[in-house]
C-alpha cells in the first residue's frame, strides 16, 4: 500500500458513520467508515476506493481528490497533503481546488439556500444538501463530468429552465468568465482539457471565438422540481479571495417559490411521491 492509500485508510478509520449522517446499524469490526460508505459520500465507485487504498489505481483527478476531501472532512492542511500525494501540487499555474474550512463554514450557515462551490473552471467541488435536493444530486454524474460548463453546453440532464434571452446571457457570461480564467491559469492541464472538450460543441465554439472576457456574477432561472413544481430563483455568484472559488447561492424570487423551496428543505432527498401499495 502506498502513502496515498495509507492516508486514505487512516482518514476513513477516524470518522464515525454518525458524524456524516450515516446510520450505524450493523456490527462493525472498526469504528470508521466502510469503503462503500466513503464511495457513496464522494460519489465514486467502491472498486475505485479499493484500488486507491491498495495503490493499484492511476493518479486520481483533482475532482476526485476534492470529492474525497469533502467526504472525509479534511482540514486545509490535510487537503493540501492529499493533493500533493495525488500529484496535484498547488502552484500559481494551477486552478485552486482546495476548499478552506472558512468556506465550508459559510456553506453551513447558508443551509436555507441551495449552495454550490465551484473552482474557477466551474468544476463542482462541494454543495449543501438543499442544492442536491432542489437541483439534483451531482454525485449521479461521474466526478470528471461535474462541471457547470459541461452541464450547460453538453446539454446534460438538468432541472434548470430559462427564457431564450436568459439562456443566451447566461452562456455568454459563463464563457467570458472561463476565458478570463484561462488567462490567469494558462498552463493548467485540466483547464485546457476542459476547453478542448467544450470546443467540440457548436454553441460554445461560437461564443469562445468572440473572445469576450468578463466575470460571471449571477443569473435568473427556474428550477423545475419533479415533486413541488417550479421554483423561481436568483443565482448570485460570490468569488472568494485567495482561493478563487465560486459560491453559487440560489435565493427564491417570490413567496410561492420560497414556500416550495422550504418544502424541499424539509423533505430533502426523500421521494415525495405518494405511492399506493
Amino acid at each position: 500500500m502506498d502513502e496515498l492509500g495509507t492516508a486514505l485508510r487512516t482518514w476513513r478509520d477516524r470518522i464515525a458513520p454518525g458524524d456524516v449522517g450515516l446510520p450505524h446499524l450493523s456490527p462493525r469490526r472498526v469504528a470508521g467508515l466502510r469503503r462503500s460508505e466513503l464511495a457513496q459520500l464522494a460519489g465514486i465507485s467502491v472498486e475505485y476506493v479499493v484500488r486507491l487504498e491498495q495503490g493499484r489505481a492511476s493518479t486520481p483527478s483533482a475532482q476526485v481528490c476534492a470529492a474525497l476531501a469533502r467526504a472525509l472532512g479534511l482540514s486545509d492542511d490535510e487537503q493540501s497533503h492529499l493533493f500533493r500525494l495525488a500529484g496535484h501540487a498547488t502552484t500559481p499555474d494551477r486552478v485552486p481546488r482546495l476548499i478552506p474550512g472558512s468556506v465550508h463554514r459559510i456553506v453551513e450557515q447558508l443551509a436555507g439556500s441551495p449552495v454550490l462551490v465551484c473552482d474557477a473552471g466551474w468544476q463542482m467541488l462541494a454543495w449543501n444538501p438543499l442544492f442536491a435536493a432542489a437541483l439534483g444530486d451531482p454525485t449521479r454524474q461521474p466526478a470528471e463530468d461535474r462541471n457547470a460548463m459541461l452541464f450547460q453546453f453538453e446539454q446534460q440532464p438538468s432541472r434548470i429552465r430559462q427564457t431564450t434571452d436568459e439562456r443566451d446571457a447566461f452562456e455568454r457570461s459563463l464563457v467570458a468568465d472561463l476565458r478570463a480564467t484561462t488567462s490567469r491559469y494558462p498552463k493548467d492541464p485540466d483547464l485546457r482539457a476542459l476547453v478542448a472538450r467544450l470546443l467540440r460543441g457548436d454553441r460554445f465554439r461560437e461564443l469562445w471565438e468572440q473572445r469576450a472576457v468578463g466575470e460571471h456574477q449571477g443569473a435568473r432561472k427556474v428550477v423545475e422540481h419533479p415533486e413541488v413544481g417550479d421554483i423561481a430563483v436568483e443565482s448570485n455568484v460570490l468569488t472568494t479571495q485567495g482561493s478563487d472559488l465560486r459560491l453559487v447561492v440560489d435565493t427564491p424570487r417570490d413567496a410561492e417559490s420560497r414556500s416550495r423551496l422550504a418544502l424541499v428543505a424539509t423533505v430533502g432527498l426523500q421521494d415525495m411521491a405518494v405511492r399506493s401499495d
